[in-house]
């Protein structure tokens, strides 16, 4: 609903009704209640001063690739232009940004130690909302149909909707204590998160209706789990472990483990683009290009240490390294184009054609 066009008109509207910077109230129906923890008097909305950004109102739609990342000590969101390496662009939001996701109407961001989830327009990086009434938020991401963001919360256990056409949180469902990564199927019908860094446990979650999850089981993967990721094709979700150097693929019908790739120090994160994946070990220093089919490595690279996120897109491949702030820029084939430092600790990022 609300990415591309018809973001500008709802952002325009908004605006001339002087609501933007009014209290949010969370709606859920009267079946939602009794699972719903952030009721709409928790929920808090605001705008950001202009003297907090430094993003010009008339900004022209870039050229470039981008990668957005989080600048966790500083507090900003950072647009890294993947051609220079250069920073071109900042937004300040909520203190301790931590994990970011984005599709060509909006970014969301969330601030763990603020308990604050940010959403901002994707072109001008103008703040739609910021909403509060979380105890640990963590992980985002964006529905497939651009409707919805699912966010974790470590602290209450649970999985928040929030309908991007209202800017409100439509309901949320309690899916075990650590929630923290998640994976979202490509279709959007099926979520499994990890409850905890080490997780012993996947929940797993029917988003059918998108707007309303529910908690359909749980599994257990043999390991202590970290981050996981669905394959392009759905039928895979790849586990990578906390405390061994393997990523696992299970099955995504029937939870069977279909093979196990090296990766090297844990904990090690992933992304899948298209036929391939590309896997980390900040710890170990290395990223790798795998195949999504059987998870044969077809290469390795060396990354600056701490280069745990990474995002594929674009014809390209970044890694952010919390310990180093440097952003590593790769293209496909994982032939290093740059290391940039950008920032004291850089956490997450995403790739991004707006």
């Amino acid at each position: 609903m609300i990415p591309g066009r018809t973001i500008m008109s709802f952002v325009a509207t908004l605006t001339a009704l002087g609501i933007l910077a009014s209290s949010c109230g969370g709606s859920s129906d009267k079946h939602d209640r009794m699972q719903t923890r952030l009721s709409p008097e928790s929920l808090q909305a605001a705008t950001l001063p202009a003297s907090d950004s430094n993003v010009p109102p008339s900004a022209a739609r870039p050229t470039h690739p981008q990668a957005l990342v989080t600048d966790e000590t500083q507090n900003r969101l950072l647009v890294v232009d993947l051609l220079s390496g250069r920073v071109v662009r900042w937004v300040s939001v909520p203190p301790d940004p931590e994990y970011v996701a984005a599709d060509s109407g909006v970014v969301v961001v969330v601030s763990s130690r603020s308990a604050r989830v940010t959403v901002l327009e994707r072109r001008s990086l103008r703040v739609l909302r910021v909403l509060g009434g979380f105890a640990s938020p963590h992980i985002p991401a964006i529905a497939p149909d651009g409707e919805y963001v699912y966010v974790t919360d470590d602290a209450h256990g649970t999985l928040t909707v929030i309908r991007l056409s209202t800017l409100s949180v439509t309901r949320t469902i309690a899916v075990g204590g650590g929630a923290h990564h998640f994976a979202l199927s490509p279709d959007g019908h099926q979520v499994w998160v990890a409850l905890g860094e080490s997780a012993r446990t996947i929940a797993i979650v029917d988003c059918t209706d998108p707007g309303r999850p529910r908690l359909t089981g749980a599994f257990e993967p043999g390991f202590a789990a970290h981050d996981l990721a669905f394959s392009a094709s759905g039928d895979q979700v790849w586990v990578s472990s906390a405390s061994g150097p393997d990523v696992a693929a299970f099955s995504s019908r029937d939870h069977r483990l279909l093979f196990r790739i090296a990766v090297g120090a844990p904990p090690q994160h992933l992304v899948f683009a298209g036929r391939y994946a590309f896997l980390t070990s900040g710890n170990g220093g290395t990223i790798e290009k795998a195949l999504a089919s059987d998870g044969a490595v077809l290469t390795r690279a060396t990354a600056p240490y701490g280069s745990f996120e990474l995002d594929a897109g674009l014809g390209m491949v970044a890694a952010s390294s919390l310990l180093r702030g440097t952003l590593a820029v790769f293209d496909s084939k994982l032939r290093l184009r740059r290391v940039t430092g950008i920032a004291p600790a850089t956490r997450d990022l995403v790739i991004s054609a707006a």
